[in-house]
């Protein structure tokens, strides 16, 4: 499967349902220019997953969304939660490996913790959106 561009209005339908990379990067970035075929070459042998890309330059308010401060950046979400968040390049075993363990996560328990993330920001009065900070899951 090719990666596609996400945009604000694709967000929240693309990220609700099955598992989701994000990759957010520039035209600029060296980094990104190096991840970006180890990006489509594992995309390419999971068609399971969707594998999406946020053009930084073009789609700024995705990028403040996501508090993305240094790119490449990768976000992946499963059935609609945010379970991983890290700025680098990954070489290709690293990438596969990491969505391997995304595809074992034991989504009752982390619709759980996450349910118990999301009420303690609310309480708190946080400004950040739990839904889009996958860092802090």
């Amino acid at each position: 499967m090719a990666t596609t561009a996400l945009t604000p209005e694709t967000h929240d339908e693309t990220v609700q349902d099955g598992i989701v990379l994000i990759d957010f990067w520039a035209e600029w970035c060296g980094p990104c220019r190096q991840f970006g075929p180890v990006f489509e070459r594992v995309s390419e042998e999971n068609p399971d997953a969707r594998f999406v890309k946020v053009d930084t330059e073009a789609e700024p308010e995705l990028a403040a969304r996501y508090g993305v401060t240094s790119i490449p950046m990768l976000v992946i979400y499963r059935d609609g939660i945010p379970v991983f968040g890290q700025p680098g390049a990954l070489p290709q075993p690293a990438l596969e490996d990491l969505l391997r363990q995304v595809r074992e996560l034991d989504m009752d328990q982390v619709k759980v913790a996450y349910e118990q993330q999301l009420a303690s920001a609310q309480a708190g009065g946080s400004d950040r959106k739990a839904s889009t900070d996958p860092t802090s899951f």
